[in-house]
């Protein structure tokens, strides 16, 4: 079932159904969307991730269809910060996450990064065991907020 799901980059023609999806699942789990704050940069992912040295791809079904994001926001000094990883509720259990984090990390060497960070949220369980199952490691969150009561990093060359 997992070959049917496809990565690619994202384009700013992805916006409305990146911002469905990433919605949709904070939404599902009681975190509200910020358009206009931290979640401006799903609006234009080109210039948001690309053009700052960093990537940001989509999940796409065999129709086509959007059903998980991925992001890799540059921070400097060889760090990134994993962003924006969300499937929807009907992809999940299937090993996409797992498949998602699996490219992100790659993505991440490929684009010369040696340090992951990420924040996250307590409600979002699921993913902090698969963070943590990748090698991740508690680290003190920069931006708590409502959205976020957690943070994890990984670095890279000590990671398998």
């Amino acid at each position: 079932m997992e070959d049917c799901f496809q990565l690619r980059p994202a384009t700013n023609a992805d916006a409305g159904a990146i911002q469905r999806v990433v919605f949709g699942v904070l939404r599902e789990f009681g975190l509200p969307p910020d358009p206009d704050g931290v979640d401006a940069d799903l609006a234009d992912p080109e210039s948001s991730y690309l053009r700052e040295g960093g990537s940001f791809d989509v999940m796409t079904d065999s129709a086509g269809k959007v059903v998980g994001t991925i992001g890799l926001f540059p921070l400097g000094s060889g760090r990134c910060e994993l962003r924006k990883m969300y499937l929807l509720a009907r992809c999940r259990g299937r090993g996409l996450g797992k498949r998602l984090l699996r490219h992100a990390l790659g993505r991440a060497r490929e684009l010369g990064f040696t340090r992951i960070e990420l924040e996250t949220s307590s409600v979002l369980a699921t993913a902090a065991h698969l963070y943590e199952s990748f090698g991740f490691r508690p680290c003190e969150p920069r931006h708590v907020n409502a959205r976020v009561d957690r943070a994890y990093s990984l670095d890279l060359a000590t990671q398998q």
